[in-house]
């Protein structure tokens, strides 16, 4: 695989095979996103499983399954709040708003926004009064810097390339410390696992991306993207790109990729068998101080781990294998 990297090219072809399914799944919904900028009767109770069998969307939206912790919003929740020093929070493409209930849970003061008016009116229960139908295309109903996290948990992709620089700036905008978006990614990554492009691209073309090598960014043209059964880009995945394209629009918004912090929960996924799922990317403002060490720490991580049952999972030994030489002692 010319002009692929070391850790890359050595992803188990086992592992390729295993995310196909889960592009449906983990893979394309890790939050269980709907895509803002678009028609929102598509997506009305029928596209988050009402009155249908759960099997009829898989691979088209991921929404098969879906509750606290199939969506891995427990998981989201924790890692924000172990590793970031934030009281408020505003999460775009929330759905039915299962982060914004986990980190209310938690103490912050959590807010989210959707373009699905079904998913709105159907909120989770500790979601109720918190999430309101705003679209981040159009432009957020939010003062500027009014919270201090803004995330962006697979939603980024659903829109069109010419759109993502109006999209991440509106994020930068609300945000006043940070903003933490999970984007399907290819491509060398600096503080996790590398991106490929297997279950982005159409299966026909992914040796030619291949042979591009690391200097490719994309964005993937759309005749090229993976499509579902139905012929169209796979959950209406328009933006595949590389990790370096992305940190590049996040720059021109003026955020800052955050390594270390990226790497700490790296750390956190890898145990709970979540992070090469999350093509994960921590930012903040260039005057945003970088905390030494995880904020939360101790009995305080237990407790929660252990109520929300992150404490049984495990990590997948091929994780490991994608992380040597990236996160320490993993």
């Amino acid at each position: 695989m010319t002009g692929m990297s070391e850790r890359a090219a050595s992803v188990p072809r086992r592992m390729i095979a295993r995310l196909r399914p889960v592009a449906g799944r983990a893979k394309r919904a890790v939050l269980g996103k709907v895509r803002p900028g678009t028609n929102r009767s598509t997506y009305g109770g029928r596209y988050y499983g009402e009155g249908r069998d759960p099997l009829e969307r898989m691979g088209l939206s991921g929404y098969e399954r879906y509750d606290r912790d199939t969506s891995n919003a427990n998981v989201a929740a924790f890692v924000l709040w172990r590793h970031l020093p934030v009281s408020t929070s505003l999460d775009v493409g929330c759905a039915t708003g299962f982060v914004v209930e986990a980190l209310a849970e938690l103490g912050v003061d959590s807010a989210g926004v959707d373009v699905s008016d079904w998913a709105v009116e159907n909120a989770a229960l500790g979601a109720r009064g918190r999430i309101r139908v705003a679209d981040l295309v159009r432009g957020l109903p939010h003062d500027d810097g009014q919270v201090d996290l803004v995330t962006a948990l697979e939603t980024l992709e659903h829109l069109p390339p010419d759109t993502i620089p109006h999209a991440v700036a509106e994020l930068a905008r609300v945000s006043s410390n940070w903003v933490v978006a999970t984007i399907p990614s290819f491509g060398p990554n600096r503080n996790g696992p590398d991106g490929w492009f297997q279950v982005k691209v159409r299966d026909e073309r992914v040796a030619h991306y291949e042979s591009l090598g690391p200097d490719y960014t994309g964005p993937v043209p759309f005749d090229d993207l993976y499509r579902d059964t139905d012929g169209e880009p796979i959950e209406g995945h328009l933006t595949i790109a590389s990790y370096d394209w992305w940190e590049s629009r996040f720059a021109e918004a003026g955020l800052v990729r955050v390594d270390d912090v990226e790497r700490r929960m790296h750390r956190d996924l890898y145990r709970f068998g979540m992070t090469k799922y999350w093509n994960l990317y921590v930012l903040r403002h260039a005057d945003t101080p970088v905390p030494d060490g995880p904020v939360r720490s101790g009995s305080e991580d237990v407790d929660v781990e252990q109520r929300w049952g992150l404490d049984q999972r495990v990590p997948q030994p091929d994780d490991a294998e994608l992380l040597r030489g990236v996160i320490d002692g993993i």
